[in-house]
């Protein structure tokens, strides 16, 4: 079954927004504006004892409603709320410059694909596993491959629990790569991980391709899959949809548990 999708005149306007790290930064800076001046009216008032909580407090919030307002992800709102709080106890504690450069390094390290793909590091749960596990054909040899497969884990299972699977990973952050091949070699699995780009991935080499990316990824995810896979094989998305396809399948675990969309091509 082939699936034809319809130009989707919403996404191509979203895709000329900015990058949600850019949005994020005018975002602060608006929110450092707006506070800046509310405080100036506030002690032009007579109110020159605000404490400093109070004010970093108020800047997390306003950029929270302005995220929201912009129709930024959910956890994007969480950042916006925390970030000024963080930036103030972080003042506080007066920790040595070390420490800091220690969690950049560690940062950069986890999230270094997030601001070009706009998928966040966000681990599968061992449900979910079982979930797709079912999916996998296990009549003959299949090709599994796992788009941004993160520290292994949905992979490494797969490796073992579907002998017929030729199973693989694909993952840009540096970090959670190099923590899944040295989880392989530990467990001695036959899973396979490779460190870049899924768009330099042939899908034809695969039978059924998992993706747990974000919903900006997964227009683009489609038209490669539509390109590259096989007649019959299966694209399999963890709780995003692709705007304007109907999926073939739509797993729930739980009534309130994000659910497994299922394609096939």
């Amino acid at each position: 079954m082939r699936i034809e999708q319809e130009p989707n005149p919403e996404l191509s306007g979203a895709r000329k927004r900015l990058p949600p790290a850019i949005l994020a930064f005018f975002i602060q800076f608006a929110a450092l504006a707006a506070v800046w001046c509310t405080s100036q009216l506030l002690w032009s008032l007579g109110w020159q004892d605000l404490p400093a909580w109070a004010l970093f407090l108020l800047q997390g919030v306003v950029a929270c409603l302005l995220s929201i307002m912009l129709a930024m992800a959910a956890w994007w709102r969480w950042i916006h709320l925390l970030f000024p709080l963080a930036i103030l106890a972080m003042l506080q504690w007066q920790l040595p410059a070390w420490i800091y450069l220690l969690a950049f390094c560690f940062t950069l390290a986890l999230f270094w694909s997030t601001y070009r793909t706009q998928v966040p590091f966000y681990p599968t749960r061992p449900a979910t596993w079982r979930q797709v596990k079912e999916l996998v054909p296990a009549d003959r040899p299949v090709g599994v491959l796992d788009i941004g497969s993160g520290m292994g884990g949905l992979v490494i299972y797969l490796a073992r629990e579907c002998p017929n699977a030729r199973c693989a990973g694909i993952e840009l952050a540096p970090l959670p790569w190099l923590i899944s091949v040295l989880s392989a070699f530990l467990k001695k699995s036959p899973a396979s991980f490779k460190y870049g780009d899924y768009q330099a991935v042939n899908l034809s080499e695969y039978d059924v391709v998992f993706a747990y990316l974000s919903p900006a990824a997964m227009p683009d995810v489609w038209l490669k899959a539509k390109k590259e896979m096989q007649a019959g094989s299966l694209l399999i998305s963890y709780e995003f949809e692709i705007p304007g396809v109907a999926p073939k399948l739509q797993i729930q675990d739980k009534f309130d548990a994000p659910s497994i969309f299922v394609w096939e091509l």
